[in-house]
C-alpha cells in the first residue's frame, strides 16, 4: 500500500509540474493597446458588423447553458429574466434584485434561502449570458477599448472596471477585415493562465435580425448555447 502511495505521490507531482511548465508556455501578457477615438471607432465597426440595431430592437432572448442546464428566457425592455436549472427557478428582476420571486419544486421560497438563491442567478445570469451577449456589451458603463495591432490586423481590447461579477476581466476581440468578431481571448480571474482563447464564429441570424452565437470552442470544450432565440413576440 505504502508504494502504491508513493506511485501515486509522484504521479500527482509530475502531473503538477507539467501544469505549471504548460501555463508558463501557454501564458501571454495582456497587451496594452491604445484607448481613444480609433478604438472606440473599431469597437463601432464591430457592433455594426452585428446589426446591433437589430439587436437593441430584440426585446426577448432565450437559450441554455452548461450543457443545457441552465436555461433563461430574458425580457430586456423590462429587464426580467426566468433562470431555470436543477430544482430551482428564479424570477430574477435585474433592476431590483431583492424583488425577485424565487422556487424550488414548485414552492415560492423566502428569508435567507431566497437570498441565497438570487445571489446564484445573478451569477449564473452574468456568466453565462455574456457568452451570448458579450459582444453588444463593449459601450457598456465602465468599459475601457483600446486597440492592439496583431500581424493579422487590429484587435479589441475590452475592459470591464465595474459592475458584472468580476470587474477588471479584459477581452481582446480578433476581428476579420470587416470587424466581424471570430474569437476572443480572455485575461480573467478565473483563469489562471492569461490569453486563452474562445471562438466565436458560430452564429445564427434571429428573426429579428441579430447576431447571436450558437457555441462556442474553448480549447476541447465546446459551450452549447441551446436552443437560442431573439424575438419581439
Amino acid at each position: 500500500m505504502k508504494k502504491i502511495l508513493k506511485i501515486v505521490g509522484i504521479l500527482i507531482g509530475l502531473l503538477v509540474v507539467i501544469a505549471i511548465i504548460t501555463g508558463i508556455f501557454l501564458h501571454e501578457p495582456l497587451p496594452q493597446g491604445q484607448s481613444g477615438p480609433k478604438a472606440d471607432a473599431l469597437a463601432q465597426k464591430m457592433l455594426d458588423a452585428l446589426n446591433v440595431k437589430a439587436y437593441t430592437e430584440t426585446r426577448f432572448l432565450a437559450w441554455s447553458f452548461r450543457n443545457n442546464s441552465h436555461h433563461y428566457q430574458w425580457d430586456k425592455e423590462l429587464n426580467l429574466v426566468v433562470i431555470r436549472w436543477d430544482e430551482n427557478e428564479v424570477e430574477l428582476d435585474l433592476n431590483r434584485t431583492h424583488q425577485s420571486n424565487c422556487f424550488v419544486d414548485g414552492a415560492e421560497v423566502t428569508g435567507s434561502s431566497k437570498d441565497k438563491l438570487i445571489k446564484t442567478a445573478v451569477e449564473k445570469f452574468n456568466n453565462d449570458s455574456f457568452w451570448l451577449v458579450a459582444p453588444y456589451k463593449i459601450f457598456d458603463k465602465g468599459v475601457t477599448r483600446r486597440i492592439v495591432a496583431l500581424p493579422q490586423g487590429e484587435a479589441l481590447l475590452v475592459t470591464y472596471t465595474q459592475g458584472g461579477s468580476t470587474p477588471g476581466d479584459s477581452y481582446l476581440w480578433l476581428l476579420n477585415e470587416n470587424g466581424f468578431p471570430n474569437a476572443y481571448k480572455m485575461w480573467v480571474d478565473i483563469l489562471l493562465i492569461g490569453g486563452l482563447e474562445a471562438s466565436w464564429d458560430d452564429w445564427l441570424v434571429s428573426e429579428t435580425g441579430a447576431f447571436l452565437p450558437k457555441t462556442h470552442q474553448f480549447g476541447p470544450m465546446v459551450f452549447d448555447m441551446g436552443d437560442v432565440k431573439g424575438y419581439n413576440n
